[in-house]
């Protein structure tokens, strides 16, 4: 693998670049640890990607690849096409928590805490990227739920959420934007509210055949270590309300502010998940690779838990849909986690599934990003 680390200077936007060598990926993380179904088989795909958080594929198969706290951009490339990266390049490291991430027409764009960046030609200008485009600047700059997860919609709108400044308030008094999924067109004009009572959604997606937005919510904390449960949510119109700070989970009245709104002005979540379990990216299957019994069914990554007294989450689930109804909700790859000292040496954060039908999974916390494949067997259901 090569890492090439480029250095910007803000005043004067000279670049210089540092190239490192590294053998292929090889990682020394524990994948014996991980439990996969009959069939599947995970591997490293890149390592040493530092705080590695949302994934955005180029047209030419560069891997876009944001961070949290390390203000980090990488590019990942597998020239060689053996489905292990080889070339890794820091693209920006002076960004303002560079979560979200999304590519359109030959630009990535970035969003930091209050304003969006594009970048034009990127898969051109690798080594060499130009200043980027500020495409808008007017969100609220609190770090608290402020970083974001950005993606365009199939009407080519880039969706951006605004979490709300805290753990339970009712922020909206004060700015209509928090707790919100906004969307504008791809120049920054034209930005409107979608969703409504979004506490902190860090992954979305659009069904493929329905061309819904799907998207995942964490739950309030202090609620003790089982409620409220976090939420996978479906929107069919635009100005629905999903219950933030009023009611969570479709039923459970909120002890500060429940009293102002009852459950029933909401939109109830398709599947409650796991209290605490922190889910972020989802993604709907519509690859080859694995079984039919996977087509268009939703893929979440379990991020974890941070303050419960026995920790849950770390893990990918699979939550099967029938009528756009969840008829169940499962585990699919788990093993991050020792559930008996409670430590754990990874945290899926975001899924992508590349052309071949593979599934890839970030973790901030390995620094990784792995690649799931599947090889039918005789004992296998398709």
């Amino acid at each position: 693998m090569v890492l090439v680390i480029g250095c910007k200077n803000k005043l004067n936007s000279e670049k210089t670049t540092e190239t490192k060598q590294y053998e292929e990926p090889i990682s020394e993380l524990p994948l014996n640890r991980l439990k996969l179904l009959n069939g599947f088989k995970i591997e490293v795909y890149a390592d040493k990607v530092d705080g590695a958080r949302s994934m955005a594929m180029g047209n030419n198969g560069t891997l876009f690849v944001g961070t949290r706290n390390d203000k980090t951009v990488y590019a990942i490339q597998d020239r060689d096409q053996d489905y292990k990266a080889d070339r890794i390049i820091v693209l920006d490291s002076t960004l303002e928590v560079p979560n979200g991430i999304a590519f359109r027409n030959g630009s990535l764009y970035v969003a930091e805490v209050n304003r969006l960046l594009r970048y034009d030609n990127i898969e051109e200008e690798l080594e060499n990227p130009s200043e980027p485009t500020v495409v808008y600047d007017d969100y609220p700059t609190e770090f608290h739920h402020g970083w974001k997860y950005i993606a365009f919609g199939p009407d080519d709108k880039l969706y951006v959420p605004v979490g709300a400044p805290c753990n339970i308030c009712d922020s909206t008094v004060s700015d209509q934007r928090y707790a919100s999924i906004t969307r504008m067109d791809p120049d920054g004009s034209n930005r409107e509210i979608y969703a409504h009572g979004v506490r902190n959604t860090v992954g979305f997606t659009w069904h493929p055949e329905t061309q819904e937005m799907w998207f995942t919510d964490n739950g309030r904390d202090m609620m003790g270590d089982d409620i409220p449960p976090c939420e996978l949510n479906r929107i069919t119109e635009q100005g629905q309300h999903f219950g933030y700070p009023f009611c969570h989970g479709g039923t459970i009245k909120d002890p500060e502010f429940g009293d102002q709104r009852p459950c029933e002005d909401f939109v109830p979540p398709v599947q409650a998940m796991g209290a605490h379990t922190a889910p972020l990216g989802v993604k709907f299957y519509t690859g080859e690779m694995f079984p039919k019994k996977y087509k268009n069914q939703a893929f979440i990554a379990e991020h974890g838990s941070w303050n419960r007294s026995k920790k849950v989450g770390y893990k990918i689930s699979l939550v099967e849909l029938e009528d756009n109804k969840a008829v169940s909700y499962t585990t699919f790859l788990e093993g991050w986690l020792d559930h008996e000292s409670q430590e754990q040496f990874g945290r899926p954060v975001d899924i992508l599934f590349l052309e071949d039908g593979s599934m890839l999974i970030s973790d901030d916390y390995g620094d990784a990003i792995y690649r799931v494949t599947y090889e039918r067997t005789i004992a296998s259901n398709q």
